[in-house]
């Protein structure tokens, strides 16, 4: 979770010659197979052709209300990308306060420790059983907290203006998710000139349009733009702690590459009462796609 954005210069993004765009297109479709077609009156056509200066195959789609599909950003859909981006980051509040809690032995061992000085000082069962109440009640209000601080941050600088960040800058580009003219899910690319690789970010779907596979074909469009642009690889770091989505990134192709759980997020204040009641995991992913 990253809500730091460099903007770099607007131009236009380079096209690649026909040919080579066609190899790297049938190459991602051997790689990342279509997903089912999205329940409808009828099939979607497919894209129609023409120019794409950002994500090669994300400019065109079906018509409105004919089943899912991927499509770039347009400016008029800023308010409903936020509220998907805003709901997604607050589900994490009640995961990383309680779920996530199960990733951190040495805290739980502390809370025991609490528990039973507890006991020791007070000999009441009663305030004994209270205090991993309390413990939990603190995890909550710090998680709560920090995610908020992080959120104010992010919806104050990428996602205040995606057009500016996104689709401007070369190497960097946003896409929704379209369902029946209404924008379901999101995910951004953003390029890292100084390793030759995008990072996917900001990827999140509408809770009420979950199971259907949106959040798989949108993780496929940025692989796809990371092939037709000639990046070397695809990374992303997430602080998710349902096992849903780290299943989703290595079902892309992604590979685990470590985890930290010394990651500061956007927000954090660092103070003790943080350091106890508020611990995140920050795991790292990464696909290659091909050699420098």
């Amino acid at each position: 979770m990253v809500c730091e954005t460099k903007i770099v210069a607007t131009e236009d993004h380079e096209a690649l010659p026909g040919a080579k765009k066609d190899a790297l297109l049938a190459a991602a479709g051997a790689m990342w197979p279509p997903l089912p077609a999205a329940p409808g009156p009828a099939a979607a056509p497919p894209p129609a052709a023409g120019p794409q200066p950002h994500g090669g195959t994300g400019g065109a789609g079906p018509p409105e209300g004919r089943g899912v599909y991927i499509r770039e950003f347009r400016a008029a859909e800023q308010e409903a990308a936020r509220r998907i981006f805003y709901d997604g980051i607050l589900e994490r509040i009640p995961n990383t306060a309680f779920r996530g809690l199960r990733q951190h032995p040495r805290t739980q061992l502390l809370y025991a420790l609490l528990a039973a000085l507890c006991f020791a000082v007070t000999r009441s069962l009663l305030l004994t059983c209270l205090v991993p109440a309390g413990l939990l009640a603190l995890r909550y209000y710090y998680s709560r907290k920090v995610i908020l601080a992080y959120l104010e941050c992010a919806l104050h600088t990428d996602m205040a203006d995606i057009e500016q960040y996104y689709m401007k800058p070369p190497g960097s580009c946003f896409w929704v998710a379209v369902l029946d003219g209404n924008v379901v899910g999101i995910v951004a690319a953003r390029a890292h000139e100084e390793d030759n690789t995008v990072e996917l970010l900001r990827m999140s779907v509408d809770s009420r349009f979950r199971g259907k596979g949106i959040a798989k074909a949108l993780g496929r469009r940025v692989l796809e733009f990371a092939m037709l642009h000639n990046y070397s690889a695809v990374v992303l770091g997430t602080t998710a702690v349902k096992v849903a989505a780290h299943k989703l990134y290595e079902s892309l192709g992604f590979r685990h590459m470590g985890a930290s759980d010394h990651y500061v997020l956007p927000g954090m204040t660092l103070s003790l009462a943080e350091r106890l009641f508020f611990q995140v995991r920050y795991h790292r992913y990464r696909l290659q796609l091909r050699e420098e």
